[in-house]
């Protein structure tokens, strides 16, 4: 006897006029793993389209929804529709459905996306229906497979297949920040060095040439290095360079004659990709460097009208973003973005995955204060 299949799930419907908060608690309960956004984005786009003034455009998962006021002015709104995969830990809060604690304002909201970045994709959505009449013309981006290797980013894919949709004067991603504005990010970048040697029996170890010990020169360069702090626009960004990966050895009685070491360089948003390369390239002089992974700093564009005005909004001073996010792929068109968003970004991808709802209504009021005023 075989066991019926449970019924896949209808549509997910939103509620764009409910409290953020409560919206984003509906958006945790539609599961949305990185590669399974469809049914989330089927959700965001049927909702956005019930908005006469919004203009929608639909990439595979990512939704694209856009006023067309004429502003003299132009900011987006972004934030990614996927999470990471649900905890294993059997009695984790941060799971599909969601969950609530506490009461009124103070309650907090449980499960996962909900830090990262379910609940700055709810503020997203009620900006999306509540402004009709902005004070600036907004594009709002809801995208795709944020949450895996960048070769499958949704944000890379619309400004391959429509770049002219993302055209704007300022970006926010609404990536949590604590409710604080943090401006650009750092650049991050990885790569190998491999030195190569000559297998021997290590009873004959002056036939071979150990390759391993030809690394003692890397690593010592890497444990006297002093990461710069530069600053950048009024906001200090500080560098790092660190291994994360070493490789190396055959067995007990074999001289190596391979091994290798992978190194990780996130460098401040004053240098370009190309500058980042050359100076790692004259640390370690006489090595051959394989990069692996290149993704650029950004800019906080602090300095532009509209990014004043929001940090006025917020009331707070700036932070730098010492990691990566996605605010780099909008400088590197031109674009000048911040993060600002609700939740702890400390508690991303845990198995406690939490944010509060005022944390949520709080961030909604401050963009809703920028957009409005």
């Amino acid at each position: 006897m075989t066991t019926p299949h449970a019924p896949a799930p209808g549509p997910a419907i939103l509620d764009l006029a409910s409290d953020p908060a409560e919206l984003t608690a509906a958006l945790i309960d539609i599961e949305s793993v990185s590669g399974h956004e469809g049914r989330l984005a089927d959700a965001v786009e049927s909702a956005l389209r019930e908005l006469p003034h919004l203009r929608v455009h639909r990439d595979g998962d990512a939704v694209v929804a856009r006023t067309a006021a004429v502003r003299s002015e132009r900011v987006v709104l972004a934030g990614h529709l996927d999470t990471v995969p649900l905890p294993t830990v059997e009695g984790s809060r941060g799971t599909v459905p969601s969950s609530w604690s506490g009461q009124g304002d103070d309650r907090i909201l449980w499960g996962r996306g909900a830090t990262d970045m379910k609940g700055g994709v709810a503020v997203q959505l009620a900006l999306a229906a509540a402004l009709t009449q902005p004070n600036r013309d907004v594009t709002y981006v809801f995208y795709d497979h944020e949450e895996v290797d960048s070769a499958r980013s949704g944000l890379a894919r619309l400004y391959r297949n429509a770049p002219e949709l993302l055209e704007a004067d300022f970006a926010v991603l609404l990536e949590p920040t604590d409710g604080t504005v943090e401006g650009g990010c750092n650049g991050t970048l990885r790569f190998q060095i491999n030195p190569t040697g000559l297998a021997a029996h290590s009873g004959r170890a002056w036939r071979g040439d150990n390759a391993i010990h030809k690394l003692a020169e890397v690593l010592s360069t890497l444990a006297g290095y002093e990461p710069a702090s530069i600053e950048v626009e009024g906001l200090v960004y500080r560098e790092g360079l660190n291994a994360i990966r070493i490789r190396g050895g055959v067995a007990g009685n074999v001289i190596p004659d391979s091994a290798g070491v992978e190194i990780n360089y996130r460098f401040a948003p004053d240098k370009t990709l190309e500058q980042a390369q050359q100076h790692c390239r004259e640390l370690f002089p006489g090595h051959e460097l394989e990069f692996v992974d290149l993704s650029p700093a950004a800019r906080p564009g602090l300095d532009r009208p509209s990014a004043a005005a929001f940090v006025a909004a917020v009331g707070q001073e700036p932070k730098p973003k010492y990691g990566w996010t996605d605010v780099a792929r909008f400088s590197e068109k031109g674009v000048p973005a911040v993060n600002f968003g609700p939740g702890d970004a400390l508690l991303a991808h845990t198995d406690d995955e939490h944010v509060s709802a005022r944390a949520i209504r709080d961030c909604y009021r401050a963009l809703q204060d920028w957009l409005t005023a």
